[in-house]
């Protein structure tokens, strides 16, 4: 994002300070702000200092400033070639390298939508639900209900390692049944195998987390994530932003355990 507003290289081009001051305000990040704090610096500075301090401080605020100014700059010609506001083919190119990187889909025209997981496979499958287990570990409600998708994070990963170790998965499958199925694929214990004497302890660690992600899918608002809230009327947001985090360590092990047995 640093790189799309810098302009220290060209002729100067918008958005301008007044304008990222405008943006950074409404996005309530002015704590974050080097030339708040009475730094001299450069746009690319300013916006790299801001978006920094977000990730830390106030991640849903630096979502809305990325949205924000991905706004502005297809408003001004930032992703259009000619236009003298026009950000570069190479910053563009690195920002949509980035974006990807996050579950994001940015395009040429500056448009952000998150990654449609129907449409990835194998390896590009592994890397976008990598990418929403970083989010959802961060607490960001839309990576662990995957925006756009009828499944959550659980169940896109354990129908991923199903396809990729079965060549399908049952999809008139309920949750707990497709979650089993993937955990005996990759030899991970459920509540359902008996304890076994001198069991490693992680066999422990298997059956909670088992039972865990059938709490957390308890939780939800089944008419889905375009529908209201995604959670139960009775679910605090305190217990949300923990049931978001408790599916991106659960994926994460199971991803985890999946390479181990391929032997990724």
């Amino acid at each position: 994002m640093a790189r799309l507003v810098d302009d220290a290289q060209s002729e100067t081009r918008e958005p301008s300070h007044s304008d990222l001051e405008f943006q950074i305000n409404r996005a309530r990040l002015t704590a974050g702000d080097p030339k708040a704090q009475g730094q001299l610096v450069g746009k690319a500075k300013r916006i790299r200092g801001t978006l920094s301090w977000a990730l830390e401080n106030n991640p849903s605020g630096g979502e809305s400033l990325v949205e924000s100014l991905l706004s502005f700059l297809r408003a001004s010609g930032g992703f259009r070639p000619g236009a003298l506001n026009y950000a570069g083919a190479e910053a563009i190119t690195n920002a949509i390298a980035a974006f990807r990187a996050e579950g994001f889909t940015l395009t040429q025209d500056g448009e952000l939508q998150p990654q449609i997981l129907e449409n990835l496979s194998g390896a590009a499958l592994t890397t976008a639900l990598e990418s929403y287990i970083r989010r959802a570990k961060r607490g960001a409600e839309d990576a662990a209900l995957l925006s756009g998708t009828s499944k959550d994070l659980l169940e896109a990963t354990a129908a991923h390692i199903l396809v990729e170790r079965n060549g399908n998965y049952p999809r008139g499958a309920n949750f707990e049944g497709l979650l089993g199925m993937a955990f005996v694929a990759i030899d991970l214990a459920t509540p359902q195998h008996p304890i076994q004497p001198g069991e490693p302890p992680q066999r422990k660690v298997e059956r909670a987390m088992f039972s865990l992600a059938c709490g957390v899918n308890a939780m939800r608002n089944k008419l889905g994530t375009g529908h209201g809230r995604p959670w139960l009327t009775n679910i605090t947001d305190t217990e949300a932003r923990a049931a978001i985090q408790f599916m991106g360590t659960i994926a994460e092990w199971l991803l985890h355990a999946h390479a181990r047995k391929t032997g990724l």
